[in-house]
Order: structure tokens, then C-alpha cells, then sequence
């Protein structure tokens, strides 16, 4: 796929994410497609293989497995493979989450890293469901926690909501 195909995509007058969403999580792999097909659309993000879990409007839980590909020197998940990670978590949540005719982008970023990370990490989002395609600046909040349940990270983005193109 193209880039002008991927963004033809995500720029059309439905929402693809969340009609993809729907359409596949019920069935068996599908939320494996799912996945692939966000890590197709967005390359960089495709890098870490993560998986979403749950997308409903206004919440998001992608897991990230901890594998070589994804560490640093100190054998724990890399901070940006985090970053990575809470981008694509809050990305799916505000998409899914918004009306036909809007679109995003994040306008900034920030992250805590509270301790090393290491073994699977699950990253949460609780994020706003826009009603309009009205221009506005949102705040979304990603947490990312081990296996054990203990936060290693926290993600604040700054995403931008506005109308598609006509």
C-alpha cells in the first residue's frame, strides 16, 4: 500500500478505525489484522508489533511484548519503543472515538518514565470522544504498566482534533 493509499484511507468520509475495529476484533486473529493493518497505515508504529487488546469509544489497551527488537543496552523496554507504544494507545482511542468528518494529529508530546521497564507492558487510555469535528486541542493520557500491574510510564499528549479536508 501506497502512501496516498493509506492516507486516502484515513482522510475518506467514514471512520475507517473504528468500522475496521468492529468489524474484526470478533473474529478469531482479528484483532492481530487489526493491528497489522494500523502498523501498515502508520509505518514507524508497525516497528514495535504491538497488539491492540480493547478499543471502545473513549478507551484504548494496546500490550506490548518485551523481545530484543524493543530494548535498549540495558536489556529493558527502550523509552522511545514506549513513546512508540503510547502514541499508538491514545492514537487508536482518539480515532475510534471520533465523529466521520474529523481528524488528528498530535501537537505534542511528553513522557514520564517512572521505572524500568521490563516483561510485557500494557498501555491504557481513557481518552475524550469528541462529539464535533469542531477544531479544538484535546489532552490524552496513556498509562503503561508491567506485568505485575506497577506503572513504568506515563504519556501526555497534546492532539489537535479538527475537520477532514473537504
Amino acid at each position: 500500500m501506497n502512501m496516498a493509499s493509506r492516507l486516502s484511507l484515513l482522510s475518506g468520509p467514514r471512520n475507517v478505525i473504528r468500522e475496521s475495529w468492529d468489524k474484526l476484533a470478533k473474529l478469531p486473529g482479528g484483532r492481530r489484522v487489526f493491528s497489522r493493518m494500523v502498523g501498515t497505515a502508520a509505518p514507524y508504529t508497525g516497528t514495535i508489533d504491538a497488539q491492540v487488546l480493547e478499543l471502545r469509544s473513549g478507551y484504548s489497551r494496546v500490550l506490548l511484548n518485551d523481545r530484543r527488537k524493543v530494548r535498549n543496552h540495558l536489556r529493558c523496554v527502550h523509552a522511545i519503543a514506549l513513546a512508540n507504544l503510547a502514541e499508538l494507545c491514545g492514537n487508536v482511542g482518539v480515532a475510534y472515538s471520533l465523529p466521520d468528518d474529523a481528524r488528528f494529529i498530535v501537537a505534542g508530546l511528553s513522557m514520564e518514565y517512572i521505572k524500568k521497564a521490563r516483561g510485557i507492558i500494557t498501555a491504557e487510555c481513557h481518552c475524550p470522544t469528541p462529539e464535533t469535528s469542531e477544531r479544538r486541542e484535546y489532552e490524552v493520557v496513556v498509562e503503561m504498566k508491567d506485568a505485575s500491574g506497577e506503572l513504568v510510564c506515563r504519556c501526555t499528549m497534546k492532539t489537535l482534533v479538527g475537520p477532514k479536508p473537504s
